[in-house]
């Protein structure tokens, strides 16, 4: 009887518990099936996520880019006299930046009156051929300094092209160009408002 008993409860058992099993399975299968699903919607965020990011953080930096040099493409025009002009923007803080070409190679020139020579930095001058020649002493904004000396075959900006120019290269200085005067003498530039006007007289 005690035997019979055991038996009984055992079939019942198994009578309630393949059911839960099967449904349990059932569940498992659902929830694996409906994963890739999930996965992908998720995949679909996190790519649309980060083309967003990119696309903004390409915007403000052209938009930065665009505030320190507004003449990117700078404009040309040719007088009655046959005489080439480029007009220049000044940017927010006050300085005349313009894009061009030493030795054909696309450059950012930083207008400066003050300098005595165009100026560049010992990477840049790499990056467009330009050979050290002599080395001098120069007073720079931060103290004396040693710079070399070089020539550049070809100065553009605009339509405005020059040739032969001295400039000097300075190792210790940041990544950018100085326009100075020994460019700047070949041109008549004339201000009005925020505008700076290049004549070349050829």
């Amino acid at each position: 009887m005690y035997q019979t008993s055991i038996v009984q409860h055992s079939k019942n058992a198994c009578k309630l518990n393949t059911p839960i099993t099967q449904l349990d399975v059932s569940r498992r299968m659902e929830n694996n099936a409906a994963k890739p699903g999930k996965s992908f919607g998720k995949g679909m965020w996190v790519i649309t996520w980060l083309i967003g990011i990119a696309m903004l953080t390409m915007f403000f930096a052209e938009r930065e880019e665009t505030r320190i040099n507004p003449n990117q493409t700078p404009v040309s025009s040719l007088s009655a006299e046959g005489i080439k002009e480029v007009s220049l923007k000044r940017n927010q803080q006050g300085h005349y930046v313009t894009s061009g070409k030493i030795n054909d190679v696309a450059a950012v020139f930083l207008l400066d009156t003050g300098a005595t020579d165009v100026v560049v930095s010992g990477r840049l001058a790499k990056k467009y051929g330009l050979n050290r020649g002599p080395a001098n002493r120069a007073t720079t904004a931060n103290g004396t300094t040693l710079v070399y000396a070089t020539r550049i075959d070809r100065l553009q900006i605009g339509d405005i092209i020059l040739y032969d120019v001295a400039a000097s290269i300075n190792p210790n200085m940041d990544d950018f160009i100085l326009l100075g005067m020994s460019a700047l003498k070949h041109i008549e530039f004339s201000q009005r408002d925020n505008i700076l006007t290049l004549r070349y007289h050829q």
